[in-house]
């Protein structure tokens, strides 16, 4: 059985989900180890899932009585 990854397979590494990147209040993103270059991820990248934030929804359209009769 093979596990479902989190918000699907084809993630792109990005600093700004890696688990030792430090977001603090009213400051840019810090690396724990460091900044790497802007075009690559250093070599410590580790995918964090929870630093992820979610899609916003598509709004439903909005159904009446009429649009269920037949």
């Amino acid at each position: 059985m093979s596990l479902k990854k989190l918000f699907g397979k084809n993630i792109a590494p990005s600093c700004e989900y890696c688990l030792y990147v430090v977001k603090r209040k009213g400051s840019n993103p810090v690396c724990r180890y460091g900044l790497p270059s802007e075009d690559k991820v250093c070599g410590k990248y580790a995918y964090d899932p929870l630093k992820r934030e979610p899609r916003v929804r598509p709004n439903l359209p909005k159904f009446t009585a009429e649009d269920f009769k037949l």
